[in-house]
């Protein structure tokens, strides 16, 4: 049980919660952001000094109920309820990031020849991918492995405000941030993930921003733009699979409209790399 993270999340959460979303009066007077701490109490049918503590980062070990009731108190995304109960302790098992990628993915990587693809582990480690993912993002196989981390590459660019101010990236930029904090507590003792998240705050005040958030949602479908030296823009549904018996990786597709001018650009970069 992480008792500060605990006492975080449930102080950002209620902040975040106004009481005419849960059917209280607002009142003229109210200075505290969100629900005051007895009205988490009240919905969530537990004591004031019991949800004092929790908040306090002193709490006991909160139930399976008790965590279901403030779930529903603070009205939190399944998402957010199952971070919830990993802060908790409350996962059936602690998981583990493994290092290998299955056979039978890699070789699904390579017979899909016209849609690029890549594994992403919870870290946001790019683990595997077939060749026209390699050429779509600027040549993979030439990075080194510790430097295949999609979070460091946005929030490390020199154009990170730019790329935040769009709507369309800057969702996919908040999405990650999100996804990786669910990681965090669903990975509680993974060093990796651990010196991620304290280098990007040491070295990235947008990162900071959003961490400090503590949005939590599991990333999956969203629409994406890339622009590529040889064949322009491409729009693209970014696909986000979950690997079967493998809650670290994910399956990541770049799928565009059939017929459309991002898809002949697709077939155009594979026909180039093809001939190359």
């Amino acid at each position: 049980m992480n008792r500060d993270e605990l006492a975080d999340f449930l102080r950002v959460r209620r902040s975040r919660v106004t009481p005419a979303e849960v059917g209280l009066p607002g009142g003229e007077r109210r200075r505290t952001p969100g629900l005051r701490r007895q009205e988490v109490a009240q919905l969530a049918g537990m004591s004031i000094d019991y949800y004092i503590r929790l908040e306090q980062g002193r709490g006991p070990h909160p139930s399976r109920q008790v965590l279901n009731a403030l779930a529903r108190a603070l009205m939190l995304s399944g998402d957010e309820r199952t971070h919830l109960l990993h802060l908790a302790g409350h996962a059936v098992e602690t998981p583990r990031i493994r290092e290998d990628v299955p056979q039978s993915l890699l070789h699904l990587l390579e017979f899909m020849e016209e849609v690029p693809a890549y594994v992403l582990d919870a870290r946001y480690d790019i683990r595997a991918w077939n060749p026209l993912a390699n050429v779509l993002m600027g040549g993979l196989d030439t990075v080194a492995p510790d430097d295949r981390n999609v979070i460091r590459w946005v929030f490390m660019s020199p154009h990170i405000a730019e790329y935040l101010s769009d709507e369309e990236k800057g969702r996919f930029a908040r999405s990650s941030v999100a996804d990786l904090r669910a990681a965090a507590g669903r990975y509680p003792d993974d060093r990796k993930i651990q010196a991620l998240v304290a280098e990007m705050l040491a070295l990235s005040p947008h990162f900071a921003e959003l961490w400090a958030r503590y949005e939590v949602e599991i990333r999956r479908e969203q629409r994406k733009q890339v622009t590529h030296p040889l064949v322009g823009t491409i729009d693209a549904i970014c696909q986000v699979m979950p690997v079967p018996d493998r809650e670290d990786l994910r399956l990541v597709l770049y799928t565009t409209e059939p017929g459309s001018p991002s898809h002949q650009a697709l077939r155009d970069l594979r026909q180039l790399t093809l001939s190359s």
